[in-house]
């Protein structure tokens, strides 16, 4: 038996739908949450990926996702989307509700998207690139429960709080930032203890508030933020956003993803921004912009080897751990 297993990019989907359906998820959410995770994967974020999908599986069993929510969409003003996801998975209400905000915000310039109720909103980025091959400039936050110490504190008050940017370029390319507000995600710690490695100092504090290069001591303390309190104001801005914005609850009080059978019920905030409407050939002159900033410059620009690292993929396949999808595979109903 070989160590790794490799699927089409349809393989991988399919794998992963009936996966999810075999544990009690609806087709609809199924099929969104499938298509996110491959193209995860596909992107190279393999944490984020179907690693990250056995959670999801773990709290569809566990009751921390109601497989079954069907997401509550509403427009209370012609320039935003509100989705509850009632317990589900903000890529169903997203899946849904992504025609109309296009729709709205190529219209109007400018529309928001946002999403409570929801466990763990999965790649942010996904969901900010989505907006960004509609030509669309999108603008994402989200959080989680409380995993990252603030500024001046100990204790974790929020979660890694990401925050995502996008924007198209002529040539079908996108700028795509996505990144923590903690010094790592919390994902690179778990990956570091399954492997029985030390993390870098900085990255976390232990449960007495001490740094910490154990990260066993690590996932039971506080990450930290990049940049200090730099990194800690940006994470509370994210906390606004995700969390204030959209009425899902403030991380302190989001119930463990892993654990338990509540959902976390946290939030998505996205803007979404229409930029013929604002600047004149915008997506050629920010190509030509990027063309000079990495040709000249030496700028590296996140998120342009996105669409390349995909249709490598589309033609080598996605290579997965035997172990990670025989454990997919292996999932059932109770």
């Amino acid at each position: 038996m070989t160590d790794a297993v490799t699927l089409s990019p349809q393989e991988a989907r399919d794998l992963a739908r009936t996966a999810l359906m075999r544990v009690g998820m609806v087709e609809t959410a199924a099929t969104a949450l499938a298509g996110a995770t491959v193209d995860a994967e596909m992107a190279g974020k393999n944490a984020i990926g179907f690693t990250h999908l056995t959670d999801y599986l773990r709290s569809l069993v566990d009751g921390r996702i109601d497989g079954r929510a069907e997401p509550l969409i509403t427009s209370p003003v012609p320039a935003i989307v509100k989705c509850d996801a009632m317990g589900g998975v903000a890529q169903h209400g997203f899946a849904i509700a992504l025609e109309e905000l296009v729709t709205k915000a190529k219209a109007l310039g400018i529309a928001v998207f946002t999403v409570q109720n929801s466990y763990t909103t999965g790649e942010l980025g996904w969901y900010a690139a989505q907006l960004a091959q509609e030509g669309l400039v999108a603008i994402a936050a989200t959080n989680g429960p409380a995993l990252l110490a603030g500024a001046g504190s100990r204790l974790p008050v929020y979660c890694t709080n990401p925050l995502a940017f996008a924007a198209p370029l002529a040539d079908g390319r996108f700028l795509l930032v996505d990144q923590a507000s903690s010094a790592t995600a919390y994902v690179k710690i778990r990956e570091a203890a399954a492997r029985g490695e030390a993390i870098p100092a900085g990255w976390a504090l232990d449960q007495e508030g001490e740094p910490t290069t154990d990260p066993f001591a690590a996932m039971k303390g506080a990450l930290l933020a990049f940049g200090g309190t730099r990194g800690a104001n940006v994470a509370l801005m994210v906390e606004v956003l995700a969390a204030g914005l959209t009425g899902a609850n403030w991380s302190l009080d989001a119930p463990d993803f892993q654990a338990g059978d509540a959902s976390p019920g946290v939030g998505l905030f996205l803007l979404a921004l229409a930029p013929q409407l604002l600047a004149d050939g915008f997506s050629t002159r920010f190509a030509e912009q990027v063309e000079r900033l990495s040709g000249v410059y030496g700028v590296h620009i996140p998120g342009l080897d996105r669409v390349e690292r995909q249709r490598q993929a589309e033609s080598a396949g996605i290579v997965l751990p035997r172990q990670l999808f025989d454990s997919i595979s292996s999932f059932r109903r109770n």
